[in-house]
């Protein structure tokens, strides 16, 4: 049986994968009993899926987890733990941004991304033009337009999105 080694939650493992097709979705969550990440369509639509890779918000459910070798990824269990919430997970909480709580997970990976994306000033469909070559780079305002497209990747069936953007917004103000 082939395996990978890679940093999951901040540990450094090697697993074994018994069929190069697994998703990393499945590798998570069937193998790893890491549960936390949420299998939704299963087609890359809705980010119930989403976890960090190398800091960056992958659908899990869309990559093989064999393709990760020597990767970082964190899930939400690897965020923060019930003594110790993750900024983002307790804005989520005192901002009452969940209802049935299945995208919860998937909604803070993506939204601690969103906060990087943000620092380090990484352009968006919402962000209207880039500063010119040789210009002085302007910082991208944190909007509700632009938390809002940031966000769209992830889907929320029961319609917490005002109580998302003002989570996603308070983290990235410093004001959570």
């Amino acid at each position: 049986m082939p395996s990978i080694r890679l940093t999951l939650n901040g540990e450094r493992r090697d697993v074994e994968v018994d069929d190069p097709r697994v998703t990393l979705l499945d590798l998570l969550r069937e193998r790893l009993h890491l549960t936390g990440t949420k299998k939704g369509c299963d087609r890359g639509q809705c980010g119930a899926c989403t976890v960090l890779v190398d800091g960056r918000r992958i659908n899990a459910c869309l990559t093989l987890a064999v393709m990760h070798e020597g990767s970082e990824i964190t899930t939400i269990e690897g965020l923060g733990t019930p003594d110790a919430l993750h900024p983002m997970q307790a804005a989520f909480l005192s901002r009452d941004a969940f209802q049935c709580g299945y995208c919860t997970p998937g909604q803070i990976c993506s939204a601690v991304a969103l906060v990087g994306e943000l620092k380090a000033q990484a352009l968006s469909a919402a962000t209207f033009e880039a500063a010119p070559a040789g210009a002085v780079p302007r910082t991208i305002a944190i909007s509700d337009a632009e938390i809002r497209e940031r966000m769209s990747g992830n889907v929320c069936r029961c319609g917490a999105y005002v109580n998302i953007v003002a989570a996603v917004r308070a983290v990235a103000e410093g004001k959570a």
